[in-house]
């Protein structure tokens, strides 16, 4: 049996980027993940980085994906988007959503690209 595992990655520790409110994204890095508790700029804390959230959503044109599409972190906004111009990749959305809606479902993949 391997012996190097350190842990599962469901959920980790990071230091916020900046105050996080529990449930809240947040791009550590190339890490995405969604806090599980509320936690202070640079405080460390858990994130899942993995699982399907529902998670705040950009509204406007062009921000609503269908299911299975790509969502993308708009890091200077703090919320999900289905534009990649200028913000990373974090998942699909599991559910379709329409450009008006305030939050969406995403599964995530853990990291951005």
């Amino acid at each position: 049996m391997a012996t190097n595992l350190v842990q599962e990655g469901c959920y980790v520790p990071l230091a916020a980027p900046y105050a996080v409110a529990s449930g809240g994204g947040a791009l550590v890095g190339s890490l995405f993940g969604v806090a599980v508790t509320a936690l202070a700029n640079g405080e460390v804390g858990t994130f899942g980085l993995q699982g399907v959230r529902t998670l705040p959503k950009a509204t406007g044109a062009s921000t609503g994906g269908s299911q299975g599409a790509k969502a993308y972190w708009n890091n200077t906004n703090k919320n999900v988007t289905a534009s990649a111009s200028g913000n990373g990749l974090i998942g699909a959305f599991l559910n379709t959503c329409a450009d008006g809606d305030a939050t969406c479902v995403v599964v995530l993949n853990g990291v951005t690209v």
